[in-house]
C-alpha cells in the first residue's frame, strides 16, 4: 500500500478512538487492511492534516481509485468518522466522492453533527464584531458608527487564553445593498448569525449567515414598514423551532400612533423563505432594538410597558414553537422605569437561564449590575451577583456583553463616556475628565467568584463599536437552496 493512501486511512480511522473501547475494536477489525486492531496509538485531526490529506487525495484520485475504495467502507463507520470531523474538514470531504457529499449535505447529518459539537467543549467559540469610523454617536446605549473605515469579524476560542481562531469576511455584495453604515448582529444560533440593517435608519435588510461554510440567505422584505404603518420602534429575535426543525426571525414592532401605539409581530421561517401574516402582541409594550436572548425554546427581550400609573420594565418572551408571547418580571427593585437605566439580556453560562445587566452611565455615578435568574421562570430566584463601577486608573466603564461556558462574564470596558438615553440620539462629544477621549474598548473576563477581572488581550483601540456573541461552527445552510455561496 502506498504511503499516501496509508496516511489517509490512518488519519480517518484514528477518529474512531473517540468512541468507546468496544466500538473502537469492532471498527478497527472491519478496517482489517489498515493494520492491527491492538494498536492503541491515538491520532488527532487538525485542519493542517486535512489540508494535506485533501491534496494527496486530489493528486492520487485516479491512480488509487479512491472513490471505489471509499464506497467499500461500511457506511455506518464512515458516518461515525465524519460526524467527528470539524466543519472545515467536512467541506473538504464533500469533494472526495458523491456518496460522501450526499451523506454530509443532508439535514439529518447536519443535526447529528451539531449535537456532536454541543458535547465537545473545545468547539465553543465567540464571534467578535468591531467597527471603527471617523464619526460616531449613541442611541439606546448603542454606538452608531458613521464614515466607517474598518469592520472586523473574528472568531475566538472560549478558553483561558481567548485565542483567535480565525478572521472571517462578510460577503461584499450585500454590503452594497445596506443603507446603514454597518450591520448589527442580532444573535447567533447553531452556527448561524442573524444580521440586521437597523442601526439608525428605517431599513428592511436582514440576513442569515453561516461564516463557517460561507453561505448567506437574504430575507425578503417584511410587511411592517414606515410606508405601510408610519413611525415605529422594532426589535428582532433569532432562534430555533424544535417542533419543525426550522430557524425563525421574529420582528416585534411598536407603532408610534400619537405616542406609543399597538405592538405587532411577524415571523420569518427559513424553511418556507417567507414572513408570516402580522399579528398582535399582548401585552403591548415598547422595544427599541433591544438585546435578545434565546433560551429554552423562547426569545427574550427587555421591554417597557407604559400605563396611566407610570412605566414599568419587564421581560417579553416569545415561545418560538407555540408562537405565544408571555412576560417575566424583572427583579422588584428594577421594575420602575428609570430614564438613566439601560437593560441588557444575556444567556447564562450553562445556557439554561437568563442574566440581566443593568447600566447607568451618568458620568458622576456610573455602574453596572449583573443579575442572574438562578432557576429559569422562577421570578423569586433573581439574584444580584455583583455591582461594578468605573475600573482602573483610567476609570474605564464596564458594559454588558455575555457569559462564558465557565460562568465568567465577558465585559467591554469603554474608555469614553457613552451616555444613555432611551430611544434618542446623542451628540458625539465623548468627555473624559474634562477633555475629549478617543473611543477605546477592552474585552475582559470577570470571575464572579473571586471578583477579579482578566484582560483578554483583544484591543479595541480606535473601534467605536464592539459586540460579542457565543458561536459554534455548523453545516446549517449547506443544503439550503436559496443560500448564496461566496
Amino acid at each position: 500500500m502506498s504511503s499516501k493512501l496509508e496516511r489517509v486511512l490512518r488519519v480517518f480511522s484514528s477518529s474512531l478512538f473517540f468512541s468507546n473501547a468496544a466500538q473502537r475494536t469492532t471498527s478497527l477489525r472491519q478496517l482489517h487492511f489498515f493494520g492491527s486492531a491492538q494498536q492503541d496509538q491515538k491520532f488527532y485531526l487538525n485542519v493542517q492534516d486535512m489540508d494535506d490529506i485533501q491534496e494527496d487525495i486530489t493528486k492520487g484520485m485516479q491512480e488509487l481509485k479512491f472513490e471505489a475504495m471509499a464506497l467499500s467502507f461500511p457506511q455506518e463507520i464512515i458516518h461515525e468518522i465524519l460526524l467527528r470531523l470539524p466543519v472545515k474538514s467536512l467541506i473538504k470531504c464533500t469533494s472526495v466522492c458523491k456518496a460522501w457529499r450526499s451523506m454530509i449535505i443532508n439535514k439529518r447529518f447536519t443535526r447529528a453533527h451539531l449535537s456532536q459539537i454541543n458535547n465537545m467543549n473545545d468547539r465553543h467559540l465567540f464571534l467578535v464584531h468591531r467597527v471603527s469610523g471617523r464619526e460616531s454617536s449613541t442611541s439606546g446605549h448603542r454606538a452608531i458608527v458613521s464614515k466607517v473605515t474598518e469592520e472586523v469579524y473574528s472568531l475566538h476560542y472560549d478558553n483561558q487564553a481567548f485565542d483567535e481562531y480565525a478572521k472571517i469576511e462578510f460577503p461584499i455584495a450585500p454590503k452594497q445593498e445596506v443603507l446603514n453604515e454597518h450591520l448589527r448582529v442580532v444573535g447567533t444560533c447553531d452556527g448561524l448569525v442573524c444580521l440586521a440593517d437597523d442601526m439608525f435608519c428605517y431599513c428592511y435588510n436582514f440576513f442569515i449567515w453561516n461564516p463557517a461554510i460561507r453561505k448567506l440567505v437574504t430575507l425578503p422584505g417584511p410587511a411592517i414598514t414606515f410606508r405601510t404603518h408610519g413611525g415605529y420602534d422594532a426589535s428582532i429575535g433569532f432562534g430555533f423551532d424544535a417542533n419543525t426543525n426550522d430557524y425563525k426571525v421574529v420582528r416585534v414592532v411598536t407603532l408610534q400612533h400619537e405616542g406609543v401605539g399597538p405592538t405587532l409581530a411577524e415571523v420569518y421561517s427559513l424553511a418556507t423563505g417567507s414572513w408570516s401574516s402580522v399579528f398582535s402582541v399582548t401585552p403591548s409594550c415598547q422595544l427599541s432594538r433591544a438585546s435578545q436572548a434565546f433560551v429554552n425554546g423562547a426569545l427574550h427581550w427587555p421591554a417597557l410597558r407604559r400605563t396611566d400609573y407610570g412605566s414599568n420594565y419587564f421581560i417579553l418572551t416569545f415561545e418560538v414553537g407555540s408562537k405565544l408571547f408571555r412576560e417575566i418580571r424583572v427583579p422588584k427593585i428594577l421594575i420602575k422605569y428609570n430614564y438613566h437605566l439601560g437593560l441588557w439580556l444575556s444567556i447564562s453560562g450553562d445556557g439554561k437561564s437568563i442574566a440581566l445587566f443593568t447600566m447607568d452611565n451618568r458620568c458622576e455615578d456610573s455602574f453596572l449590575e449583573i443579575w442572574m435568574m438562578k432557576e429559569y421562570g422562577m421570578e423569586e430566584s433573581w439574584t444580584k451577583l455583583i455591582t461594578l463601577g468605573p475600573q482602573g486608573p483610567e476609570r474605564l466603564l464596564p458594559r454588558a456583553s455575555c457569559f462564558r461556558k465557565n460562568g465568567e462574564a465577558l465585559l467591554i470596558l469603554s474608555g469614553a463616556r457613552v451616555a444613555f438615553s432611551m430611544g434618542s440620539i446623542l451628540s458625539n462629544q465623548y468627555t473624559f475628565y474634562g477633555h475629549r477621549a478617543k473611543s477605546n474598548h477592552e474585552l475582559v473576563s470577570l470571575d464572579l467568584v473571586s471578583k477579579t477581572i482578566k484582560n483578554l488581550g483583544i484591543s479595541g483601540e480606535g473601534y467605536q463599536y464592539c459586540n460579542v456573541d457565543s458561536y459554534k461552527e455548523s453545516l446549517v445552510l449547506s443544503d439550503q437552496t436559496d443560500a448564496v455561496s461566496y
